[in-house]
């Protein structure tokens, strides 16, 4: 499996990382009206896992290149990607608007997961795709247990 993958900077997966989380440092700066995600998680352990998964799912967007991926261009998996940020800085427009529902959050918790695994799959990028879908779980279970259940 290793073999089919070369180390090489791919930008564009640190580019979607941060846009990513430009919604994420507005945040951490400006707390939203009725904040509930600035409260004490009771998932610490899976909220760790997740915190690992995420830096090695960003390594892994950024320098690992499947040698039959081509160059990026627009595709149905890069429009999928993109729309997917586009509705998860919706949820957040919602959230700061003092909207709190599960809906909202799901939006919070999941759309950015998706986008990261549509651009993952358009790149062939099967590392990433593997610690992507062990984030998305850790990172969905943190939200429904700590903001929905």
């Amino acid at each position: 499996m290793l073999k089919e993958y070369k180390l090489s900077f791919e930008i564009c997966g640190l580019l979607l990382f941060l846009i990513i989380m430009v919604p994420n440092f507005i945040w951490f700066v400006n707390p939203a009206p009725n904040d509930i995600l600035r409260m004490d998680s009771v998932t610490e352990t899976i909220d760790t896992v997740a915190s690992v998964c995420q830096v090695l799912m960003v390594a892994a967007l950024c320098i690992f290149r499947n040698r039959a991926s081509k160059k990026l261009c627009v595709t149905s998996l890069v429009i999928i990607s993109a729309g997917c940020c586009l509705l998860y800085f919706i949820s957040w427009m919602f959230y700061y608007a003092g909207i709190v529902n599960a809906v909202v959050i799901l939006g919070l918790i999941v759309l950015p997961c998706l986008a990261f695994l549509f651009f993952a799959a358009d790149r062939k990028n099967g590392i990433a795709l593997i610690l992507i879908s062990v984030f998305t779980i850790c990172h969905l279970l943190y939200g429904v247990i700590n903001f929905i259940v």
